[in-house]
């Protein structure tokens, strides 16, 4: 993944009421579920640190599609390319990961990521992007990333965001000489987040911690407008931090349906006054247009994957190393066994609906393919209608599970609703009174279901 993340799982884990929803609603809900290309920011106080992001709304969170733009694997001016592209086919945000080093030497690239961005930022009009992620706290002073966030919004104001993780040795100890172990990258993070905070209001401000010290300082150009400043997680601690001090979550697939974590974000918002749900959840999700002979082509250049949060690859500088252990350690087919990959849209969209349905609120794309303006044209044009069309249910009154099931699927619609313990569930879910008149009756109160053409946006839990 290339967030920056923890990992610290295996050594901390291991070692309603019916709620109706009219024809009228489903159309409303479809259209701000993806249509919208602005970040909303939230900006409760956090533990007595007061957040630069806009009001949390009341309204339910946006479902948005998004795409990486990989500097491990293309140079800056390809991926500008690519960003642009993803702006004309109907995206809604891109992402840049931030990187110095690629994890792997055959991924071959590692460009200046805040130099694509600004680059970006003056080759599209409408779609938000930022990195996914950056480490502000060793080879980049936390007060060096407030002013050049900052100065990012100007060129772009209300559509930069800023995602932070702990970061990864081949990142941080190759070009800095520093690194430490996870209780000093997460303080280290902490403060860098209220640093940049502080900063980012322009007025003058000290700080004073254990790590850094900054001040008599201000930002004499602060944000155009409010950034969100979304943090990276995988294990519970930074689950915790994430909740409690991000404007929202950046994290996988797989720690996404994880009971334990999620609770652990949970815990993290309400200790600074927040509700979870008004907190974004954004996922990577890796993708293949194509079959079996393209999925190897990609995982071979993201082999490391499976294992990337393990200390013998977190804590590795040398991305030779990495591809030599992960060649060694990870067979293939073990990379791309979760992937999407088809050439049938309805497979691609299906797989978003299912995180939307699991509590992400923006999923980005993210393909190790070659020919990135194929996948990005396939979507545009055969993936992302499917999400934003709504459509009218069959009527399966009366009927058992088992054949509400298969009305559903024979009318080209899927449906899933996966509770906290990730089980897929019907029964009572779908209640038609009329063919085209959906009523939810849900296991938690004010849970709604918004459906697509071919696909179920998304459950969102209250």
């Amino acid at each position: 993944m290339s967030s920056q993340k923890e990992h610290n799982r295996s050594t901390q884990r291991t070692a309603e009421e019916s709620h109706p929803l009219s024809r009228r609603d489903m159309i409303r809900s479809t259209a701000a579920l993806l249509g919208a290309s602005a970040v909303a920011g939230l900006a409760p106080a956090l533990s007595g640190q007061a957040s630069a992001t806009a009001a949390q709304a009341a309204a339910p969170l946006e479902r948005r599609v998004g795409f990486v733009l990989s500097h491990e694997q293309f140079d800056a001016p390809q991926l500008v390319t690519y960003g642009r592209a993803a702006e004309q086919a109907g995206f809604d945000i891109v992402w840049a990961s931030d990187h110095f080093q690629p994890w792997q030497d055959n991924q071959g690239h590692a460009g200046q990521a805040w130099v694509t961005l600004a680059a970006l930022s003056q080759n599209t009009s409408r779609i938000p992007f930022g990195t996914g992620v950056t480490c502000p706290t060793y080879r980049y002073e936390p007060s060096i990333v407030a002013q050049t966030f900052a100065s990012l919004s100007r060129f772009a104001p209300g559509r930069v965001f800023l995602g932070v993780g702990t970061g990864e040795a081949l990142n941080e100890l190759a070009s800095s000489g520093g690194w430490g172990l996870y209780p000093e990258r997460r303080d280290r993070l902490q403060e860098a987040v209220a640093i940049i905070r502080q900063l980012w209001t322009g007025e003058w401000m000290n700080f004073s911690g254990t790590y850094y010290q900054v001040g008599p300082a201000r930002l004499y150009d602060p944000p155009a407008q409010p950034i969100p400043l979304y943090i990276a997680a995988a294990g519970p601690q930074s689950m915790r931090l994430s909740g409690q001090y991000g404007d929202g979550l950046i994290t996988s697939p797989k720690e996404l349906r994880d009971p334990m974590l999620r609770a652990a974000h949970t815990e993290g918002a309400r200790a600074s006054g927040r509700d979870p749900a008004t907190l974004p959840i954004l996922v990577e999700s890796l993708v293949v247009v194509g079959g079996e002979a393209e999925a190897r082509q990609a995982a071979e250049l993201w082999r490391f994957q499976p294992k990337a949060w393990t200390k013998n690859l977190l804590y590795d500088p040398d991305p030779r190393s990495i591809q030599r252990k992960a060649d060694t350690a990870i067979p293939l087919e073990e990379v791309y066994k979760n992937w999407p990959v088809s050439t049938d849209p309805n497979v691609h969209a299906q797989a978003i609906a299912k995180l939307f349905s699991e509590g992400a609120t923006t999923v980005f794309i993210h393909s190790g393919q070659a020919d990135q303006m194929g996948v990005i044209d396939f979507y545009g044009k055969q993936v992302l209608p499917k999400l934003r069309q709504p459509i009218l249910v069959p009527n399966v009154v009366g009927l058992t599970e088992d054949r509400a099931r298969q009305q559903i699927t024979a009318a080209g619609l899927f449906v899933s609703y996966s509770d906290m313990q990730g089980r897929d569930k019907l029964g009572d879910l779908y209640d038609t009174v009329a063919a085209g008149t959906v009523v939810s009756s849900m296991p938690a109160p004010g849970a709604q279901v918004i459906i697509g053409a071919g696909v179920t946006l998304g459950v969102r839990a209250p």
